[in-house]
């Protein structure tokens, strides 16, 4: 059946979550998972999906944008990723009256729809390697963070000045066998649990390192730091730095990847789009003073040694046992952050494979296992053979690249502009039958067009700080 003969006897009925089995071509079969999210449900999610390992970066991001740009950075990237979240908000329902009141599952879906086939093609191969990229870094910062409770407690038996040195690799694999336990988890609208443990980690180690960098600040006397961010020796050197920086708010603040998943876990009425635009509003809200507080206070402690990785950096060693605890925080806020972001990936490769091999009962069979002790549980045979190697290779991947800011940058500036701004806004224009050389069309064409400027830069000084940090 070709798309449009299957659109045409959509009638009433809601469409999938696509993803790729709606763009090949496959017909959908209807879901019927109850939406029972909430407004405060949506806020967990979206603070889980923003506040991550990106944080930590913050500080050493002030740091090289200073006083002024740094800040003002921050606020200028919660208001696009605010706006951004505003459109794609309102592209969750089909804009084809003809659908009636469809639902847009996810955001390849929701692409789909309004863009056609051809743009969904070239989302899907953004989204997903963004995706996967994001499993590469959660994967490094994770290692980053057990391997500094380990130097943490060596600094507390041995002195600061010991040669307490650790490796990644290991605590890489201990992240990667613990995600191959959680992949198994079958589907999005089963990690709710997941999303509110890990949003309350996040909330814990961000307390933290605020904490830790206001009480230095206060014990030193002084605000370190200064208007123009850390000098350099050669004007380069300094642009390149900016580019990474921004490249690595830009990490921090989208989620447009999750929006549409999270939007369709909602309960209506009121209508979705109205209680995600209000969690939107909250949650950005929350992590931008976050945010400000973490970057200002870390930079204000530690002026022009402010640390690449806030918690793991050793600007504080003691309390040690605080300092262990937060990094106990961050592995566990990302071993939910993980699932949060590879769950829509796992969900298209379930649903694509399920139709492409129907009859297929290592595809399609589950087995119940029950062990002593244990509640009984499901095991996918495909499910779990494909999850597992998944993670394995973003574990190989992020032991070959341990790169924690440059890795991050490039993640972010990759995913900025096509995902949280270009997609959008195109879509925004096809709900709202904007016509060609209005003012609405041209402020949100400029709008685009400065945020891809924006990005390009972020993309390359980042790259090039990831080939400087593997020659090196």
């Amino acid at each position: 059946m070709s798309l449009k003969a299957m659109e045409e006897t959509a009638g009433d009925h809601e469409t999938p979550l696509l993803n790729s089995t709606y763009v090949s071509g496959v017909q959908p079969v209807e879901s019927p998972t109850k939406r029972t999210g909430s407004l405060w449900t949506a806020v967990a999610h979206i603070i889980t999906g923003v506040i991550g390992s990106g944080v930590l970066s913050l500080a050493w991001c002030v740091a090289q944008l200073g006083w002024i740009a740094g800040p003002v950075s921050m606020l200028l990237f919660a208001f696009v990723t605010l706006l951004s979240t505003f459109l794609l908000c309102d592209s969750y329902r089909s804009p084809d009256p003809e659908c009636g009141p469809g639902r847009n599952r996810s955001y390849l879906e929701a692409v789909h729809i309004n863009l056609g086939s051809r743009s969904a093609w070239v989302c899907a191969l953004v989204v997903y390697i963004s995706l996967y990229g994001i499993g590469i870094a959660y994967t490094i910062t994770s290692a980053i963070s057990m391997r500094a409770i380990n130097k943490s407690n060596c600094y507390h038996r041995e002195g600061h000045d010991a040669a307490c040195a650790y490796g990644d690799n290991s605590f890489m694999l201990v992240f990667g066998a613990i995600q191959i336990v959680t992949s198994q988890i079958p589907d999005f609208h089963n990690i709710e649990w997941l999303s509110v443990v890990a949003a309350v980690m996040s909330f814990c180690y961000s307390f933290i390192g605020l904490g830790l960098g206001l009480a230095k600040t206060i014990g030193d006397g002084k605000i370190k730091g200064s208007i123009e961010g850390i000098s350099t020796s050669t004007v380069a050197e300094k642009v390149w730095l900016i580019s990474q920086a921004l490249g690595d708010i830009a990490f921090a603040y989208p989620y447009s990847l999750i929006s549409i998943e999270i939007q369709d876990t909602l309960k209506s009425p009121p209508p979705e789009s109205e209680t995600m635009k209000k969690a939107s509003t909250l949650a950005i809200t929350v992590t931008t003073l976050f945010y400000l507080f973490c970057g200002g206070f870390g930079y204000a402690a530690f002026g022009d040694d402010t640390p690449g990785n806030l918690l793991t950096g050793f600007g504080f060693y003691e309390p040690y046992w605080l300092v262990d605890f937060a990094n106990a925080c961050v592995v566990a806020h990302l071993v939910g952050g993980y699932q949060i972001y590879t769950q829509p990936l796992f969900g298209m490769v379930d649903r694509w494979s399920a139709q492409k091999f129907p009859n297929s009962g290592f595809v399609n069979n589950d087995y119940v296992f029950k062990l002593p002790l244990l509640p009984a549980f499901r095991v996918n045979l495909f499910r779990l053979c494909f999850r597992t190697a998944y993670v394995g290779t973003t574990t190989g991947i992020a032991m070959i690249f341990p790169y924690f800011n440059q890795v991050l940058g490039v993640i972010g500036a990759m995913n900025f502009w096509p995902l949280a701004i270009y997609f959008p806004v195109e879509m925004y224009f096809v709900q709202r039958k904007i016509g060609v050389w209005t003012r609405m069309w041209l402020l949100l064409q400029i709008f685009s067009f400065v945020c891809l400027v924006v990005t390009v830069f972020a993309f390359v000084g980042s790259v090039e700080g990831l080939i400087t940090a593997k020659l090196s």
